[in-house]
């Protein structure tokens, strides 16, 4: 398997541990639950992407693999 597959093996929860401490109920009008959670998810994928591409591109330029 790759390394980036264990990259997002290890980032996905680490940014879901850390995506807990974001408040978004202020963002969002009442009852507009689906867009939160939408918005939630979008957020979540966008930072699990850019944690392990920078860790990824990390790792190859300082040539330890």
């Amino acid at each position: 398997m790759s390394a980036k597959f264990f990259l997002y093996l290890f980032t996905t929860p680490l940014v879901i541990w850390a995506m807990d401490s974001i408040n978004i109920n202020h963002i969002f009008k009442k009852n507009r639950i689906w867009q939160a959670r939408i918005f939630y998810t979008i957020l979540g994928l966008s930072l699990i992407y850019l944690f392990t591409n920078f860790i990824y591109d990390v790792f190859l330029s300082s040539k330890i693999f």
